[in-house]
């Protein structure tokens, strides 16, 4: 027959060689990163202060009226004289209605003291 015949024997076992067989499986993680916008709209307001000026013109008039002093006779006014009443009103030194020590003829009677001038008719 085949080969010798011995005595059988326990089997020698020998250290488990190991391999490695790798499989991969893929997985899709959906990571999410929001960004938010704010748009944000500033209103300035940039005052300018002027200070305007106006200017107005007021001219005032005024009429001083005199009686120039006549010739008296020591001895008084001689037959067929002139009155003595004079056409523009008293003379120096007589007091007339409204009129007293330093008053002008005419005052109280300026701007603001009667109505706004009138235009000339011309």
């Amino acid at each position: 027959m085949f080969g010798p015949r011995g005595i059988p024997m326990r089997p020698i076992v020998h250290p488990t060689k190991c391999k490695v067989k790798h499989h991969c499986c893929e997985y899709i993680v959906p990571e999410i990163h929001p960004t938010h916008i704010q748009n944000v709209t500033h209103h300035n307001y940039k005052h300018v202060h002027s200070f305007p000026v106006t200017q107005s013109q007021v001219d005032t008039v005024s009429h001083q009226h005199f009686t120039a002093p006549s010739a008296v006779s020591p001895f008084g006014p001689g037959p067929g004289a002139p009155s003595a009443v004079s056409p523009f009103g008293p003379g120096p030194g007589m007091m007339g209605p409204g009129m007293g020590p330093g008053t002008v003829a005419g005052a109280g009677f300026g701007p603001g003291k009667c109505c706004k001038p009138r235009r000339p008719w011309f």
